[in-house]
């Protein structure tokens, strides 16, 4: 591991252009978030009754082919990366690939189906982590630097 590389981007940075990511990523996905009503039988009313049902999936498969085909093909960057001078590279410094794009994601989205918990643990570790990573930086074996 060693000393952090020289040039790794600041934490505000990153929370800044997450942020612009999640918003160009919930715009992106508004069409596929709908919820619809479908029936069931109540057997303790004795009637058909209606219940929301939430379409998710369709919104996170969005989130993470944003996250995972940018950082993959487009210099490890995403549009709020690119904005605020940032990419992902390897921990050693070489261009991130697609297998550790995907990883990267992949950790990434399964902290975030873990509710707020799984999120802030997976950001808050930015904070105290001499590298500057974050849980699925860790897990993809990636840096964030400047660009």
């Amino acid at each position: 591991m060693g000393l952090p590389p020289p040039g790794l981007a600041g934490r505000w940075r990153r929370l800044f252009a997450g942020v612009l990511d999640w918003i160009i990523v919930n715009i992106a996905a508004a069409p596929f978030s709908w919820t619809s009503w479908e029936y069931a039988w109540d057997a303790s009313k004795g009637v058909w009754d209606r219940y929301p049902v939430e379409h998710t999936f369709l919104t996170g498969l969005v989130a993470f082919l944003y996250f995972w085909l940018l950082h993959a093909f487009w210099n490890g960057q995403t549009l709020g990366k690119k904005l605020f001078g940032m990419r992902v590279v390897q921990d050693s410094g070489g261009r991130i690939g697609v297998g550790q794009a995907a990883v990267r994601q992949a950790v990434a989205s399964a902290l975030e189906w873990l509710c707020c918990v799984g999120l802030l643990v997976d950001l808050g570790w930015i904070l105290f982590d001499p590298r500057k990573q974050a849980l699925h930086d860790k897990a993809a074996r990636t840096v964030v630097v400047n660009a």
